[in-house]
């Protein structure tokens, strides 16, 4: 059984990791729907767009990797749980189609907004990164956006079952955008922009898709998840077990 690797708490190494873990862990749960879609070509469209987020999570881990000595493979799947830092929204389960086109929009929002400022960055290596992933975030955020307004201005069902997807993950918008030493490292070495300074521009995008699907906004909650921080839902340890089960069991694999 393969061991486990060990970071160092590095600040720039986080800021990366963030990134990196919230796509490769959202790409992890769209995989789930590879042949479970509601039709064809969604079937097709889920799986792509993981594709595509795992080829920004490789891209970014790779980047990573440089700052410890550890190639993509290692950081993908020879982690700890508590050395994953991405958001708690991803690893939440599959839910329905509803939950996923709601959730995907929240997300590709956000590293819409994210990639489009890093590419600015101080590393050119994480600049080139985002002028690829910035185009695919704004066709998963376009993508995920028309299913809601479809979903919640459709039948009673769909539209109860869209804004029972608001219902359920609105609460965890809360830590996209919890700010901390890493953001502003981050910020201070122009790596990239605090998550915090996008909320502006998130809440506004995300409430003219919810107001066009007719669906309620809920009120900002209090509650703080801390997936970023390392400190997941009790969801995280069983995608670990899956994604990580051939590296281990036989190391040395590669994608």
């Amino acid at each position: 059984m393969q061991h486990s690797i060990t970071l160092q708490d590095d600040l720039t190494q986080q800021y990366l990791l963030r990134i990196g873990d919230t796509c490769l862990i959202l790409g992890q749960r769209l995989a789930e729907w590879a042949g479970h879609a509601p039709v064809l070509e969604e079937d097709i469209a889920l799986s792509n767009m993981a594709l595509d987020l795992i080829g920004q999570a490789r891209a970014v881990l790779t980047l990573a990797g440089k700052v410890s000595g550890h190639d993509e493979d290692q950081l993908a799947f020879l982690r700890e749980e508590r050395r994953y830092y991405n958001l708690t929204l991803v690893e939440l389960p599959r839910g329905d189609f509803a939950f996923t086109v709601l959730r995907n929009t929240m997300a590709s929002t956000l590293l819409a907004l994210l990639w489009e400022q890093l590419l600015q960055s101080s590393n050119a290596e994480l600049a080139a990164i985002a002028g690829q992933a910035l185009k695919e975030a704004r066709y998963h955020q376009q993508h995920a956006a028309d299913w809601v307004v479809r979903l919640g201005d459709g039948t009673q069902e769909s539209r109860q079952r869209a804004q029972d997807a608001v219902d359920a993950l609105w609460r965890y918008a809360t830590e996209l955008f919890s700010g901390d030493a890493v953001d502003r490292h981050a910020e201070q070495t122009g790596l990239g922009p605090s998550w915090g300074s996008l909320q502006k521009h998130w809440q506004t995008q995300m409430e003219s898709v919810l107001h066009a699907a007719t669906l309620e906004v809920p009120k900002a909650s209090a509650f703080i998840s801390t997936g970023k921080r390392g400190m997941h839902s009790e969801h995280m340890g069983y995608i670990l077990a899956e994604m990580q089960h051939l590296q281990r069991a036989y190391p040395g694999g590669v994608w």
